[in-house]
């Protein structure tokens, strides 16, 4: 684990030592905000330690890995307008502490420096990153539009909510680790691997998300308590409750009419649709679906004949991540 500490270090020195810009400070000064709000900085650890696992020169893998978390950071901030969040890790969003307008066009920018970040990679690999490196960030996109379609759709499938997280939140996770590994040496079959290791793994760390969204102690969890009941999303704990609810009239009737609510206390709902999550028992089938995914990356991970220690360091971070208060 020191080598995990070493390189958050690394990526922190980073991020305070990158040049977003000045001028216009309106521009630039919310990236700055952004980016030091801190976090786990799990996507670019993990380019690092996938760099690692097949005996890579970290060095050349650190670039790659602030283009990670600056691209990453820039989801968040767009995601936020989309889903007019108050807060993010416990601070203001950007977009309420200046605008949305501010934020936008702040985001765009972000775009491009992850972009100068990534383009610092040894030049002999760089067309195979940017190849991953923009297949995720189309597929972080696509998963973002299924996931506001999904809000004014009746009817949502769990597969179709585990493909919309898949893209949405899990390829980015997948995709640090196949660049890290690529910049490593890997063999691509062995990249893969890595990246199946990521997207099984950012599957779980999603559905714990819904999980602690409705169950987490609001100040830990640094976001609004019951965010997504308020939104109305298409989260497992909501479908899965949809699902479950065919069966008794009065739990769908009810379960409707706080969707379709036009106008209501957010507190008030919260505290009604959670009730109905706790009757029908869904947190605890969203928890055996997380364990499920977090056992497919499990495997997959250890189809890579690499450094046992080094994969049980990957292991022990899962874990890591996988390990807040609900």
């Amino acid at each position: 684990m020191d080598s995990i500490k070493l390189y958050h270090q690394q990526i922190e020195q980073a991020i305070k030592e990158t040049k977003y810009g000045s001028n216009p400070k309106e521009l630039y000064d919310p990236i700055e905000y952004i980016m030091s709000l801190g976090g786990k900085r799990m996507r670019p650890i993990l380019v690092m330690m996938a760099c690692d696992l097949f005996d890579g020169d970290t060095t050349k893998a650190l670039h790659p890995a602030l283009a990670i978390e600056i691209f990453h950071n820039f989801t968040l901030v767009h995601d936020d307008i989309m889903d007019k969040a108050p807060l993010r890790r416990n601070k203001e969003t950007v977009h309420i502490k200046w605008n949305d307008n501010i934020a936008i066009l702040s985001g765009d920018a972000m775009m491009v420096k992850a972009y100068q970040e990534i383009c610092k990679a040894e030049p002999e690999q760089l067309p195979e990153l940017l190849k991953i490196f923009n297949d995720t960030a189309l597929k972080v996109c696509e998963g973002q539009q299924m996931d506001i379609n999904y809000e004014s759709l009746l009817k949502v499938s769990i597969p179709q909510y585990l493909k919309m997280i898949e893209l949405k939140t899990a390829v980015l996770l997948a995709g640090a680790l196949k660049i890290g590994a690529l910049i490593g040496g890997a063999r691509e079959e062995d990249a893969q691997h890595l990246y199946d290791f990521g997207k099984h793994i950012g599957i779980a760390f999603q559905l714990q998300d819904d999980i602690l969204d409705v169950y987490a102690n609001a100040d830990k969890f640094g976001k609004q308590k019951g965010g997504d009941i308020i939104a109305n999303k298409k989260t497992f704990l909501l479908l899965k409750a949809m699902e479950m609810a065919e069966n008794n009239r009065y739990l769908k009737e009810e379960l409707q009419q706080w969707i379709a609510a036009p106008q209501f206390d957010p507190n008030e709902k919260v505290e009604a649709v959670t009730n109905i999550y706790n009757f029908l028992n869904v947190k605890e089938l969203a928890r055996n679906e997380m364990q499920k995914q977090y056992e497919l990356g499990i495997s997959a991970l250890k189809q890579i004949p690499a450094n046992e220690e080094k994969k049980q360091a990957l292991i022990v971070f899962a874990d890591s991540l996988m390990v807040r208060e609900v």
